[in-house]
């Protein structure tokens, strides 16, 4: 017995040795590593009031509050729809959460967007971008969009064709522009894509119809008015 005891202890000093000689294993992730690798980074939130010329205030919809520096977001032109105090921002950080690679305000970015038809320019289509992902076509009977998200930085679009499969058709751009009234962006190359050709869409900010009702003129009441 005292022999076997010595033999146990001696096993016992020489696992704890080991284990202080290594770093610990990763748990067995079930395959799941890919995803993680691959998982969005962008952020979202809030833009706060100490945000300053080359600052962002950030208060984060997890509960975090970040200072973020702006020189390599306004050195590749991605602060995109302004820095206004309030205003909900996607913003994708670098690893250490100390800078910001790019920036888009989603407040500026809802709203109903148009060109001028590129058949016959006759009248105005465009997309309605919503609260919630939602999206929607403007007088486009051929394509129904569906929802819209950020990601990476980059504007997903989800649609439908009509007299197409009838499958769901997802397609991302490249914000070029973001203003009060400008938005453009660009198409990105699928990898799959074996012919590609970039697509570039210029909208303005739809405006409500001035003069709706200036042709309308209301006659003064009269006491015939009342007669009964």
């Amino acid at each position: 017995m005292r022999k076997l005891s010595v033999i146990m202890v001696a096993m016992a000093v020489w696992m704890l040795a080991s284990c202080g000689n290594k770093t610990q294993q990763v748990p067995f992730d079930n395959g799941d590593s890919a995803e993680v690798a691959n998982a969005d980074p962008t952020l979202y939130g809030v833009c706060g009031e100490a945000t300053a010329m080359n600052t962002l205030q950030l208060f984060t919809d997890t509960g975090d509050t970040l200072e973020l520096d702006l020189s390599q977001a306004q050195e590749n032109n991605r602060v995109l729809g302004g820095l206004q105090v309030g205003d909900r921002m996607a913003v994708v950080p670098t690893k250490d959460m100390k800078e910001a690679v790019s920036v888009i305000n989603q407040t500026t970015l809802l709203g109903n967007w148009v060109m001028p038809n590129p058949i016959d320019g006759s009248d105005e289509v465009g997309i309605a971008i919503k609260e919630g992902g939602i999206a929607e076509s403007i007088e486009q009977s051929t394509i129904m969009y569906k929802t819209w998200r950020l990601v990476r930085g980059q504007l997903e679009i989800m649609l439908v064709r009509d007299g197409g499969s009838g499958e769901d058709e997802l397609y991302t751009y490249d914000i070029v522009k973001l203003g009060p009234d400008t938005l453009i962006y660009k198409s990105v190359r699928n990898a799959k894509d074996t012919e590609y050709t970039e697509e570039l869409f210029e909208y303005s900010r739809q405006k409500a119809h001035e003069g709706y009702g200036k042709d309308v003129v209301l006659e003064e009441a009269s006491l015939d008015d009342f007669q009964m």
